[in-house]
């Protein structure tokens, strides 16, 4: 702006110089023309007077360095001249100042010469005779003066632009200077030019609507990260340009990254080319999903493009914690799958065995045994069913009525009811201890019939199983201790998985359906407690249940 000024009032001083120099030079050349033609037409009446009563003779005896006087006769042709031999120049007659003279008695006029440095005036007269006598004078034009007077005019030249240049300066700072002084951040606080203060005032207007802008951008940003950071799923935003814009606590977790992520490449974070190419596949598809693996867990990924006037601006990307999800869904398919074969294997026996008897391929005294032997496998199938039935409602989550539940005499209900299969293996059972839970008494029975029956079928004959019940710091605890063959250590962490067996051929002579301890585990998570197992092979094993009281 300074610059701008100071050109403009450099500029002006200038041109007004320049102006003005043509301007005086232009009026004095005039100035002198008038003043030269007066004298000149003074000179002609003095001169004709003369010539009219001397004739020639005053003509030759004039002399004169400015003036020269021609005598023209009414024919145009010189009779007298007092510079040139009359008898060597030509006719007249077409002269402007010698035709205006004969037609009104005087006539006048001017012609410069080639190099327009030089003017010559003419005035001319008719005399009594009919003759023209014509007087003219030669001075120097403007051209010739201005170029006769250039070093004074430069150097006054260069001597104003100089002093043109130092004003200049000076006023385009002391007009510039409240500008820069101008406080914008308090416009109304300004004291400057009055013709400013329309614009202050819209200043000052426009500065409390952005802070309002401001201030509801800050929040609608503080709610958003505050949703952001609660988030569970982890949310990633990205530009067009696959560079992170905004990453939650969630998503820095999963992708192992940090606050100086933000600005870079997504790739710089994650490496994955099968996450890369469905970003790359989301903008042009408009979605993309897919699952990963981070650190032991499994996450879905859904990609979708953010569009924004028909233009792409951008992705969000979601990541979520599908990992009890993926593992509930293999152990669905894995469940199915030992469903089917658990429930052939037995519908087999039994279908083979009626085949026989039905087509009368036994014997008579064999018919007894494989009617035992369809009696066996339909047991075995209903306790299946029904252990599978058990299991299926556990896992549904489905709200139970809870009562107060004295956990010795359940026990006792329970080895009452096993007191004949501990009988067949001359297995003792023993229970002691007192304790009580808030919970569901037909599940905690169920649980405590799995323990104590998986302790009786996995014994040794003449064996030991004993119940202990106590409570510890508000929390009950079920320990089941036996003297059977044990669990072999690499095995000991999927005995709760469902038709998970140790002895598969003893689980099969004993009728086990291979859910036991899986139900004993879903019942011990429906209360809220916790179960451990501890077993040494040819010792012996003992599982300890711990479950909160819960309400009193």
């Amino acid at each position: 702006m300074t610059s701008k000024i100071f050109r403009s009032i450099f500029i002006a001083s200038v041109s007004v110089l320049l102006v003005t120099m043509l301007i005086i030079t232009g009026s004095m050349s005039k100035y002198f023309d008038t003043v030269q033609q007066d004298e000149l037409r003074d000179e002609l009446e003095f001169a004709a007077a003369a010539t009219k009563k001397l004739g020639v003779s005053y003509l030759e005896e004039l002399k004169s360095d400015r003036y020269r006087l021609t005598w023209i006769a009414q024919n145009g042709e010189i009779i007298y001249d007092t510079d040139v031999d009359a008898s060597a120049m030509e006719n007249h007659i077409g002269r402007e100042e010698v035709q205006e003279a004969l037609k009104t008695g005087v006539g006048s006029s001017s012609r410069y010469s080639d190099t327009l440095t030089e003017k010559t005036l003419y005035e001319a007269v008719k005399m009594e005779d009919g003759s023209v006598l014509r007087i003219s004078i030669s001075h120097i034009t403007s051209l010739f003066l201005v170029m006769g007077m250039l070093h004074p005019i430069i150097v006054i030249f260069v001597f104003s632009a100089i002093l043109s240049l130092i004003l200049a300066t000076r006023m385009a700072k002391n007009i510039v200077k409240p500008f820069n002084e101008l406080d914008l951040d308090h416009p109304m606080e300004n004291e400057t030019y009055e013709e400013l203060a329309p614009l202050l005032h819209r200043i000052h207007l426009q500065h409390k609507q952005i802070d309002h802008q401001l201030k509801e951008l800050q929040w609608k940003n503080d709610e958003f990260n505050q949703i952001t950071v609660q988030m569970e799923e982890g949310l990633v935003l990205l530009n067009d340009q696959g560079k992170i814009l905004n990453i939650n606590p969630a998503a820095k977790a999963i992708f192992k990254t940090g606050e100086n992520c933000i600005s870079q490449d997504f790739l710089t974070v994650d490496r994955s080319s099968e996450l890369s190419e469905a970003i790359h596949k989301a903008q042009n598809t408009g979605h993309e999903a897919l699952r990963i693996k981070r650190s032991g867990r499994e996450y879905q990924i859904n990609i979708s493009r953010i569009v924004s006037e028909e233009r792409i601006i951008g992705e969000v990307m979601l990541a979520f914690d599908v990992t009890e999800q993926a593992a509930s869904e293999r152990n669905r398919q894995e469940f199915t799958a030992n469903v089917s074969h658990e429930l052939k294997t037995p519908l087999q026996s039994i279908i083979g065995s009626a085949e026989l008897i039905e087509n009368g391929l036994m014997k008579a005294e064999d018919i007894p045994r494989f009617a035992r032997n369809i009696r066996k496998e339909s047991t075995r199938l209903v306790n299946l069913i029904d252990d599978i039935i058990r299991l299926s409602q556990l896992e549904e989550d489905e709200t139970i009525p809870m009562e107060q539940v004295n956990l010795h005499t359940l026990t006792g209900e329970v080895l009452s009811v096993l007191q004949d299969s501990a009988a067949m293996r001359n297995i003792e059972t023993t229970f002691s201890g007192e304790a009580e839970v808030f919970g569901v008494n037909r599940l905690l029975f169920e649980m405590l019939y799995n323990l104590c029956d998986n302790a009786i079928k996995y014994n040794v004959n003449n064996g030991h199983v004993e119940v202990i019940l106590s409570q510890v710091d508000n929390k009950a605890v079920i320990t089941v201790k036996d003297t059977g063959v044990g669990i072999p250590e690499d095995q000991q962490s999927r005995v709760f998985e469902r038709f998970y067996c140790v002895d598969k051929s003893h689980s099969k002579q004993s009728g086990g359906t291979g859910l036991g301890l899986s139900i004993v585990k879903h019942v011990v998570q429906y209360h809220h407690g916790t179960i451990e197992l501890q077993s040494k092979q040819g010792i012996g094993t003992t599982i300890i249940v711990t479950l909160p009281k819960g309400q009193g």
